[in-house]
């Protein structure tokens, strides 16, 4: 019971001595506070949305006013609702894409590394096989054969942006077997499974984090451009249905500057805030970068 709680106790002063380092970083916090921001949007825009984004409220290709801040689309839909509720969707994809490829990555990486000798090399030239293929185009076919669904977006989004991370998670594990803690627990006779689970997993979790907070940048983006190019669901409001409605009905040529500017910088800042979180969470995770004072 003592030792649980050192190892607890421990485990808190870690994560306040990280969050030091962190608060240290205005870029982490700008991102921080930029997250929280969309977060908090997400979670509350039934509150801050003036109508329901499906419905009509007013006129076809209402001009900005009182009644609607950023006008209305060509169904006369209020257009700063459904911005506000793209956020869902951005998050949602976002998020749950960058899990299933961190776990793909991961495992793979994992695997081929450790284990290496023949199956490693099988699974690292399947590795290179996507590596190779142009993602967006790889992206655009799977959504077009496998359906318009969200689930199967971010399924299409989680399975094409893998690779990278299992190539980083090889060269982690590969030189993390010549460590002598490795090579001291594999002389004892130590489990591959309890090798992995104890001493290379642990180690290379910092990596697998830093990576993961920068996947997610990529997953919005990937979802927005489907979406705009008519592969996203068409139930789900996003940001990319916006910006694809915006340009079929010549919004930049009318000069409705007030339909697509929100939704494509909504794009830019939250793919930002998780870029400026991921990068400084890289230094703050890697003690190395922190000396050189990167």
């Amino acid at each position: 019971m003592e030792s649980s709680r050192r190892r607890i106790r421990l485990q808190i002063h870690d994560l306040l001595n990280l969050w030091r380092v962190f608060r240290a970083n205005p870029m982490g916090l700008i991102g921080l506070a930029m997250l929280a921001f969309f977060v908090a949007i997400a979670i509350f825009c039934p509150v801050f949305s003036p109508y329901d984004p499906r419905d009509t409220v007013g006129e076809f290709l209402a001009p900005a006013s009182p009644a609607h801040i950023l006008g209305t689309d060509q169904l006369g839909r209020d257009i700063l609702s459904r911005v506000l509720y793209g956020t869902r969707i951005s998050l949602l994809v976002g998020i749950t894409a960058a899990a299933i490829s961190v776990f793909i990555g991961t495992s793979i990486g994992l695997v081929s590394g450790y284990f290496g000798k023949a199956f490693g090399e099988v699974l690292m030239r399947f590795t290179d096989m996507f590596l190779v293929m142009p993602q967006l185009a790889l992206m655009i076919i799977l959504a077009a054969l496998l359906g318009r669904s969200l689930f199967i977006i971010m399924v299409v989004v989680g399975v094409t942006s893998w690779p990278w991370m299992a190539r980083i998670i090889r060269s982690e594990v590969l030189s993390l077997k010549q460590r002598p803690f490795v090579e001291r627990a594999i002389s004892i006779g130590c489990s591959d499974f309890y090798l992995i689970r104890k001493h290379i997993l642990p180690n290379v979790m910092p990596l697998i984090t830093a990576n993961a907070i920068l996947t997610i940048p990529w997953a919005i983006v990937s979802e927005s451009t489907l979406s705009f190019i008519g592969l996203g669901d068409p139930t789900a409001i996003s940001w990319g249905s916006i910006l694809s409605g915006a340009f079929s009905n010549s919004a930049i040529i009318l000069g409705l500057w007030y339909w697509f500017i929100p939704a494509g910088l909504a794009i830019v800042l939250l793919s930002m805030s998780f870029a400026l979180i991921g990068h400084v969470m890289d230094e703050v995770l890697n003690p190395r970068l922190r000396k050189r004072g990167v």
